[in-house]
C-alpha cells in the first residue's frame, strides 16, 4: 500500500468531482469546487472519520470492500478504480462492464444536449438518457422494467410504441437490424444478459426466430437516412450519428435532419408539440 500516493490520488479525484456529477445539490454556501470529504463519505457508505482518516495517510489500510464503495462513490472508471486498488495494496477485480452505469462525462455531455433529440443506449439496447426533444420524439423509452427495458425484445413483441416508430414497409429491414445488433452482444457473451433475452425472444417470437436462424451480422444502418412518424408531426426523415463510449460498452445516438429540409423543421417543432 503506497500511503501517500492513494491519499494524493483520493484528494485529486474529489476536488474535480462536482455535486452535480454525484447528484447532490451545489448550496449557495459552498466556497470551493469539487466535494466534501464527508460527501464522498456519506456516498460511500462508510464514516467521515475513517474516510479522511485515508486522505491523512493514517489509519488502517482501506478493504478491498471499501475500496470498492470508494470506487463508485467517486464515479471513477475502470482505469482509476484499477489504480485505486494497485495504490491500496489490492489485486483489481476482474473487470465487468456496468453498460447500465452512466459516467458524470457522459451525463455531461447529455446535458448539453437538451435542445437536440439524442439518447444513450447500452450495447443491448436499454435506454439509459434521453433529452427532452427525444422523448418528443420517439417516446418515453426509459420507463419499462424487466426484458421490456431492451428496444429489440420490445420489437419483436409487437410492442405498438416501438412498431410505430417506422413506416410498415420499413419494418422487415428495423427487425435485421435490431437481430444482428443482439447478436453482435450475444456473441461476446452467450451466458450473460445477451442470452437472456435471445432465449426469451426465441420462445415467445416466431418472427425472431426466423431472421436468428439466418445468422446476420452487420446488417446496421446507423449512418443512412431512416424514417421515423410522429402522431402529430408525420414523418420525418432522419440521421442518426453515434458516439460510442468503448470503456462501458455504450452508444449515444444524435437525431439531426438535412438543413433546410421539412425534417429539420418539423425536429424545431418538437418542444412546442411535447412527448
Amino acid at each position: 500500500m503506497d500511503r501517500v500516493l492513494l491519499a494524493d490520488f483520493l484528494r485529486a479525484r474529489r476536488e474535480v468531482l462536482q455535486p452535480e456529477d454525484v447528484g447532490l445539490p451545489r448550496g449557495q454556501r459552498r466556497r470551493t469546487g469539487g466535494l466534501r470529504r464527508e460527501e464522498v463519505a456519506a456516498l460511500a457508505g462508510m464514516s467521515a472519520d475513517y474516510y479522511s482518516r485515508i486522505e491523512q495517510q493514517r489509519g488502517p489500510a482501506p478493504s478491498e470492500r471499501m475500496l470498492v464503495a470508494i470506487a463508485r462513490a467517486m464515479r471513477l472508471n475502470l482505469n482509476e478504480r484499477d489504480h485505486l486498488f494497485t495504490l491500496g495494496g489490492i489485486p483489481a477485480p476482474q473487470r465487468i462492464i456496468r453498460d447500465d452505469h452512466v459516467g458524470p462525462t457522459m451525463m455531461r455531455i447529455v446535458g448539453g444536449l437538451r435542445n437536440v433529440p439524442a439518447m444513450l443506449m447500452s450495447r443491448f439496447g436499454e435506454a439509459l438518457l434521453q433529452t427532452p426533444p427525444a422523448v418528443a420524439l420517439l417516446g418515453d423509452f426509459t420507463r419499462y422494467s424487466g426484458l421490456s427495458r431492451y428496444l429489440v425484445y420490445r420489437w419483436f413483441t409487437h410492442d405498438p410504441q416501438v412498431r410505430g416508430l417506422y413506416p410498415v414497409e420499413d419494418h422487415s429491414l428495423r427487425g435485421r437490424v435490431f437481430a444482428a445488433e443482439i447478436r453482435d452482444a450475444y456473441t461476446a457473451d452467450p451466458t450473460g444478459r445477451a442470452g437472456e433475452i435471445v432465449a426469451a425472444l426465441l420462445e415467445v417470437s416466431p418472427e425472431f426466430a426466423e431472421i436468428w436462424r439466418l445468422h446476420e451480422v452487420g446488417v446496421t444502418h446507423h449512418h443512412d437516412l431512416k424514417r421515423y412518424l410522429h402522431p402529430e408531426l408525420g414523418e420525418l426523415e432522419l440521421y442518426s450519428e453515434m458516439l460510442i463510449d468503448p470503456e462501458q460498452c455504450q452508444q449515444l445516438l444524435v437525431f439531426t435532419a438535412t438543413p433546410g429540409s421539412p425534417s429539420r423543421g418539423k425536429l424545431q417543432m418538437l418542444f412546442a408539440v411535447g412527448p
